[in-house]
């Protein structure tokens, strides 16, 4: 059989007994008590950082008298990784290493799973003999050594099924002849048609929020954005590649023998939801000319995922009041800054959620309309026929408006104008590019706008962020250093008592170790003193100091209370919360 006759007795059985050497009772009681689907006593000992990885690894190699092997020195042949599939792999912890003859070397994380060894013999028709390596380790090298180049192989063999997809902004089909008939024909075949559901239901389900398609001379890439990071799934040959950007385009209700100007569309897709129920998801379309064809942008907007809901965004209780306060004001402004794709626009519709009662008149001024929400007016610039928001917000106040959002404040005109509304007894909602709630106010100020204008009319600034959660079925604890955590900014009472974690990667988190995000807010309520201070052309430092003495937590400091509560790792923070992340 070739197996080590040891491998009959699960590994946290052997944990178990042998505790004295490893753990305390009390950490293997808490172990056990926050065991995850599939997971091992061991590995969440090591998980809760009760038992370094390495010491695990020890410890199994003396049970099961096996040898440990370091796999990121391994070289391993592409034949022999292609012997086990990766969602094998995946599923029992496991990768192979080697083959001489009939005989496979296999890395595990678990050498007693009795049964994944039986399967690896019946899948790879060898006799298998197991090393063990970290799961760290062996996810690492399934991350590595597994490419992603295959769209269905990713999707593991499933075709989605029939979508129900309206084309284009107006609804309809596209009907016609066009100029590029090869690539309308190819663009109809039931393989494009099927590779492009296929994409579309991958970035819904894997919750991205953008889909990448990218020409280059030999292989054009698939990506995703999720959780704010870019992924690669896929490839293709240029060919395949333009029949799937020209049936992208048909389904957007673009002109596909136009491929030197950029063009916008628009996708709307039904399929069934979780609950039986129809799932309706927009996908805003860009397209633009490169050196190898058109790239292609899809920002995904999927209504059933996004809670428009201001309790639903992550905000501390005092912070969540404070912003309530500001959006219930007769009048004023209220300003969100943040980079893109940073959740400021989904604050801002969640406040319009909450202030449509049904007694007031809501307007907006969008670029573009990102998403349709009921009873509230909303309009889209359009800069082909010289309709700005300047143009669209003059137009706006002649048609008695009680709350006005604006996309955004790009330049002096829009200011004005904003404020302007704002004296006259309207409230204003918009956001406006800065890195910090009191750059807002530097920000107004650079764009030619009056210091004394700013104190009378605005509310409230806010910046803010969105921090990835570490995956809760991976992520590791991982001690830091007592110096670093007093320099990230906590008290030396706080450094001694937070327990730090990092991301891993598994399956579940597709071996990123996050697993969604959560937003954290820096809220600056303009009183009496920093509307003095405004008007008076103080600096930025000091209304900062103010603002703090106030009881302003900063983003840093909302940060660490992220990692407090064991959601996300130093590492992150630091990412998303220096000076220079914007940049």
């Amino acid at each position: 059989m070739g197996t080590n006759p040891n491998l009959l007795v699960p590994v946290s059985a052997l944990v178990e007994a042998h505790l004295s050497e490893l753990v305390s009772p009390e950490q293997c009681r808490e172990a056990r008590a926050s065991l995850s689907d599939g997971e091992s006593l061991g590995q969440a000992l090591v998980r809760l950082g009760h038992l370094p990885e390495a010491r695990l690894v020890e410890f199994l190699c003396a049970q099961y008298k096996v040898q440990a092997v370091d796999l990121d020195t391994s070289q391993i042949p592409p034949e022999v990784i292609k012997l086990v599939p990766r969602e094998m792999a995946e599923r029992l912890v496991a990768i192979p290493v080697k083959k001489q003859g009939k005989r496979l070397t296999v890395a595990m994380a678990d050498p007693g799973d009795v049964t994944g060894i039986k399967d690896l013999r019946f899948r790879t028709e060898c006799e298998i003999d197991v090393v063990v390596a970290s799961d760290t380790a062996i996810y690492r090298a399934i991350s590595d050594h597994y490419n992603e180049t295959n769209l269905k192989e990713i999707w593991g063999g499933r075709e989605p099924g029939d979508l129900a997809v309206t084309i284009g902004e107006s609804g309809q089909d596209v009907g016609g002849e066009v100029d590029v008939a090869e690539l309308e024909k190819q663009s109809q075949e039931a393989p494009i048609i099927k590779l492009a559901n296929l994409i579309l239901v991958r970035a819904v389900q894997s919750r991205a929020s953008d889909i990448h398609l990218e020409p280059f001379e030999k292989d054009c890439l698939v990506r995703l954005r999720v959780d704010g990071r870019i992924k690669l799934v896929g490839t293709l040959k240029p060919a395949p590649f333009r029949w799937l950007t020209s049936r992208i385009k048909v389904m957007s209700d673009m002109n596909l023998a136009e491929s030197r100007q950029p063009q916008d569309g628009r996708i709307k897709i039904k399929f069934p939801g979780d609950s039986g129920q129809e799932r309706e998801v927009d996908f805003r379309v860009s397209t633009l000319p490169t050196q190898f064809g058109e790239k292609v942008v899809l920002r995904v907007l999927d209504k059933t995922a996004q809670k428009l809901h201001l309790d639903a965004l992550g905000f501390e209780p005092d912070t969540l009041a404070i912003v309530r306060k500001a959006i219930h004001r007769p009048h004023g402004i209220v300003l969100v800054t943040g980079p893109t794709g940073s959740g400021k626009t989904t604050t801002l519709y969640s406040a319009l959620k909450e202030l449509d009662t049904g007694a007031k008149t809501i307007f907006t001024v969008e670029d573009p309309i990102e998403i349709q929400v009921d009873r509230v007016n909303q309009t889209a610039v359009n800069h082909t026929i010289n309709l700005s928001f300047a143009k669209v917000l003059r137009a706006l106040l002649r048609q008695d408006p009680d709350i006005i959002m604006v996309g955004e404040i790009r330049d002096y005109e829009t200011a004005e104008i904003a404020i302007q509304a704002a004296l006259v007894g309207r409230l204003v909602l918009s956001t406006i590019h800065a890195n910090s709630a009191v750059d807002t106010i530097v920000r107004l100020i650079s764009l030619g706008v009056e210091p004394s204008l700013i104190s009378r009319t605005v509310k409230l600034t806010l910046a803010q962020r969105l921090l990835r959660k570490l995956c809760p079925r991976c992520k590791r604890v991982e001690p830091t250093p007592l110096a670093e955590l007093l320099t990230l900014g906590f008290t030396e009472q706080e450094a001694g008592q937070v327990k730090t974690y990092v991301a891993v990667g598994c399956p579940h988190c597709e071996q990123t170790g996050y697993s969604g995000r959560v937003g954290i807010y820096e809220a600056m309520p303009i009183g009496a003193e920093l509307r003095r201070m405004i008007a008076e052309h103080e600096t930025a430092d000091r209304m900062l100091q103010e603002a703090t003495r106030l009881g302003m937590r900063t983003l840093r400091d909302e940060g660490l209370k992220i990692i407090q509560k064991g959601q996300t790792s130093v590492e992150e923070v630091l990412h998303v919360t220096s000076s220079d992340s914007d940049n």
